[in-house]
């Protein structure tokens, strides 16, 4: 890399209303420069102008060197917003034949896909036999003629055989339409749900090319030597040349971003993160180090798609108050943002001067032809909650004059509409946490709750006060969705159905998930593959992340004893006296309270938590026969047959992830193929946490 000074990571996060760009230091993560435009909805460009806009007053600043950008990636709303809104291209589904057709033909058809009450889609179909290329090139031609604008190929086990899938995708795009296949959205099998998917993946396919193409262009074009990056909706990222097969990936990516902030810039390991935006809030559970997962469902059909599990309201910090006569009716969901109007906290009190108010919203018009809205942020300034320094702060004295003069129309104190506002948006938000806390079978005394985005200064105070939880607001709160999207980790996913798999079919899904991070830009030693084995779907399911290579050197600087154990009794919400200290390798330790464990790397950041692990220290040439000692000790064994520990095995700074053996052999295999080069006496640890039966 020509260019001097740090190296910089940089992020783009486009959301409803604003799209935000940060520039971080890739060695100490410190935001060296920070960017807010519209975000670009109606632009003829569609959001692709808002980013490239912002990419330019990014690098005008003096403290970024374009040639210093050592990664470069943007989450989007715009798979999302296509399928919310019925944006969508025509699609010709072509199926593939072969063998039985007429049970091909049933799994692959189906009927119109309601995606909203107002939108819809209804693919066009055509079939044709898979080993005959004349009939598939007629069959897309078809399929094109009756106006198809984009194509979907799928085949009975085209994960297996995908070479006649991709003939047929390289035929629609001769023929200069955007195509897709089963394959390229899923590695799974399930005929129907992957040609579901596929096809709504090729509904969204042209408008996405254009934009990561006009993207792609401008970072060339700001020489910059990164290779743009897109954010997935499982919190990685993936190279934009993917969005030319799979922009489907990208929905919930605005979401994935804000928790890809909280863990690595906020480094929370246990709680639930509450990112409130100006017109929304999204809430998620981040477990053992781990955000959660699952299925996507689109129009209430089951897709092959596992996204984070994101809980949405339309509630957010900018959020109106709705009025119903002589009463507060309700609070969103119209934002000020959406209406035009300003937030009553950030104007000076001489704005109501002569000020007249609306009838169905608390909305103020005032003598200089500005719209002044009273919103959660107002009401939560008005009572002086916003905690000093965060990003919600406004004048007080100005949100008092608004809620004063409603006071007055509604014949009711300020203080006490103020109170309302804030307890009808807090008793939204408070229902879907206590639904998440719930759904986990989290303990309530080790939740706590971290807020992110620009509001969260507002609503998360009231609402943790009322649920009796701490909380804190996460550092850079307001730009937390592009920080996360700029520290995020290249990921992909390789899922097979296979029963009762073997060690050597595992350690193949697993290289696989490896070598495609590799091949997007991951640096190889920096890969991390997570292995899931689900033996009553006789599902294995390999996740791969790692660092890109131009980055996998930054580091924070190592914390020292004091400050690690004084992080992990915050965890654990203890003494730091109390904790026992386990030395796992060189780079990791752990820190034991009674049953809870907490494994920790050098610069403090929790990177999994456990309860009731058992901890064996051991080395590379020991660990695959410990692996299978270890698990077939513990194993437990009940009325409905045995169930095998999860393991985890922690070399290095790094732990893989082994959850659903089914054998003692299929942990050694594994602990192998992870160990595989390393040096026999090199320390590394095994964990093992029993299952019950």
């Amino acid at each position: 890399m020509n260019g001097s000074g740090p190296r910089i990571r940089a992020g783009i996060d486009v959301g409803g209303t604003f799209t935000d760009v940060v520039a971080i230091d890739a060695a100490t993560r410190e935001i060296v420069a920070r960017v807010k435009v519209p975000t670009t909805h109606d632009a003829p460009e569609g959001v692709a102008a808002g980013i490239v806009a912002g990419l330019r007053q990014l690098l005008a600043d003096p403290a970024v060197n374009p040639e210093a950008i050592a990664f470069i990636a943007h989450s989007t709303t715009q798979a999302t917003n296509a399928l919310l809104e019925g944006d969508l291209a025509r699609v010709g589904v072509l199926g593939l034949l072969d063998g039985l057709a007429w049970l091909s033909k049933r799994q692959m058809r189906f009927g119109r896909v309601a995606l909203t009450p107002d939108a819809s889609f209804a693919p066009l179909f055509d079939f044709a036999l898979a080993n005959d290329d004349a009939a598939m090139h007629a069959g897309i031609d078809r399929l094109i003629a009756g106006g198809a604008e984009a194509i979907a190929a799928s085949e009975s086990f085209g994960v297996d055989r995908p070479e006649r899938e991709e003939r047929a995708v390289a035929y629609a795009r001769e023929r200069g339409v955007e195509a897709t296949s089963g394959h390229d959205v899923s590695t799974a099998y399930g005929l129907r749900a992957r040609t579901r998917t596929a096809a709504l993946n090729a509904a969204i396919l042209p408008k996405m090319v254009r934009t990561a193409r006009m993207t792609a262009a401008a970072v060339r074009e700001a020489a910059i030597p990164a290779p743009l990056m897109v954010m997935r909706s499982d919190g990685g990222v993936m190279d934009v040349a993917e969005i030319e097969r799979r922009p489907i990936l990208t929905l919930l990516s605005g979401p994935a971003a804000g928790i890809a902030g909280a863990l690595f810039h906020e480094r929370l390991s246990e709680g639930i993160f509450v990112e409130v935006g100006g017109t929304s809030s999204d809430c998620s559970a981040i477990r053992n180090g781990r955000p959660q997962m699952q299925p996507a469902r689109i129009g209430g059909h089951r897709t092959l798609l596992r996204t984070l599990d994101v809980r949405t309201l339309g509630i957010g910090g900018g959020s109106v108050v709705k009025l119903d006569g002589n009463a507060i009716a309700g609070v969103g969901p119209r934002s000020a943002h959406i209406a035009g109007c300003v937030y009553a906290s950030f104007v000076e009190p001489s704005a109501f001067d002569g000020a007249s108010v609306e009838a169905e919203h608390a909305v103020f018009a005032a003598r200089d032809g500005r719209r002044i809205a009273l919103t959660t942020t107002c009401a939560a300034n008005a009572l002086g909650l916003v905690p000093e320094g965060a990003f919600a702060a406004g004048n007080r004295e100005s949100a008092r004059r608004g809620f004063e003069l409603l006071g007055r129309r509604l014949g009711s104190d300020a203080d006490a509409l103020a109170r309302t506002v804030l307890e009808i948006a807090g008793t939204k938000l408070r229902a879907a946490i206590e639904r998440i806390v719930a759904d986990y079978e989290m303990e309530r005394s080790a939740v706590t709750l971290v807020g992110g985005g620009g509001g969260a200064g507002a609503l998360l105070p009231s609402v943790a006060r009322t649920m009796n939880l701490p909380y804190r607001i996460a550092r850079d709160a307001e730009v937390i969705a592009p920080v996360g999207v700029a520290l995020a980790l290249v990921r992909d996913v390789v899922e097979r159905t296979v029963v009762a798999p073997t060690p050597e079919e595992i350690a193949r899904i697993r290289r696989e998930a490896a070598d495609r991070v590799v091949a997007a830009g991951a640096s190889p030693d920096r890969v991390e593959v997570d292995v899931e084995i689900d033996a009553q779907r006789n599902r294995v399911r390999a996740t791969a992340s790692g660092a890109t290579a131009l980055v996998d050197a930054s580091r924070l600087p190592p914390c020292d004893e004091g400050e690690r154990r004084a992080s992990a009794a915050q965890m654990l919400r203890c003494d730091p006296g109390e904790l026992e200290r386990i030395e796992l390798t060189s780079a990791l330790c752990a820190y034991r309270k009674a049953r809870d464990l907490r494994i920790l790397d050098e610069r403090g950041v929790a990177l999994l938590a456990l309860t009731d692990a058992i901890v064996v220290r051991t080395n590379a040439g020991a660990a695959g026969r410990a692996a299978r000692e270890r698990v077939e000790a513990a194993t437990r064994f009940g009325d409905v047959g045995r169930a095998l520990p999860a393991l985890y095995l922690v070399r290095g700074g790094r732990i893989a992830t082994y959850e659903g053996l089914t054998s003692a052999e299929q942990a050694a295999a594994l602990a192998g193929e992870e160990l595989e080069g390393c040096a026999p006496d090199e320390p590394v640890a095994l964990l093992l946490v029993t299952r019950s039966a």
